[in-house]
């Protein structure tokens, strides 16, 4: 069963959840594979690949504080901010994603995953008005600079970062100028740049 491949990966990685959870992931992976065939909404053309990206995506909860609130910033398909969304039903998440076909999906895919902790902003990052966010995410969007610098608007000292970066990470945390409290978790290819809220 799909259900028990989707479970043995995350566990084998030291992600624990609720056997709802699981089957919420594993329709979400449903719902993107039928939607990626007419829309082409993302690289991962078939189910293990998206099993690949929810991996990819939940990681990160084996070292991060869980948030109150969350900012995805470019959501996308869904990684990794609606699949956060889906393995942390007390957060409130807001996906932030400019695009009309994945605004549509991912509406459509928190509708029926009975997620009433999302919402999805159909704009651009600065565009966006909140109260400061605890936790604010981004994978694949641009450079950590450039991040910062246009989520100021919705970010405190309270605010921590959770960037999903590939080999440019140790170049670009060069380029922050103020000191930065931050761990960079390595996982296969990929760079989970965690910057720490102040304490």
């Amino acid at each position: 069963m799909r259900s028990e491949e989707l479970k043995r990966r995350l566990s084998s990685e030291g992600i624990v959840l609720e056997e709802t959870v699981v089957k919420k992931l594993e329709r979400f992976s449903q719902l993107l594979h039928e939607w990626n065939q007419i829309h082409n909404l993302t690289g991962a053309k078939n189910i293990e690949a998206i099993y690949d990206n929810i991996v990819d995506s939940l990681y990160p909860l084996t070292f991060i504080s869980k948030p109150k609130n969350l900012l995805d910033v470019g959501t996308g398909a869904g990684f990794p901010g609606l699949v956060l969304a889906i393995a942390l039903p007390e957060t409130k998440v807001v996906l932030a994603e400019p695009l009309k076909k994945r605004v549509s999906f991912l509406k459509y895919a928190a509708i029926d995953l009975e997620l009433p902790n999302v919402s999805v902003e159909a704009k651009r990052v600065e565009k966006v008005a909140h109260e400061p966010f605890e936790l604010i995410s981004s994978r694949a969007v641009t450079n950590t600079k450039l991040l910062l610098d246009l989520t100021e608007n919705i970010s405190n000292e309270k605010t921590a970062y959770l960037f999903y970066k590939g080999s440019r990470v140790f170049d670009e945390i060069g380029e922050v100028q103020h000191q930065l409290d931050y761990d960079i978790v390595q996982k296969n290819q990929r760079n989970y740049l965690y910057i720490k809220a102040e304490a």
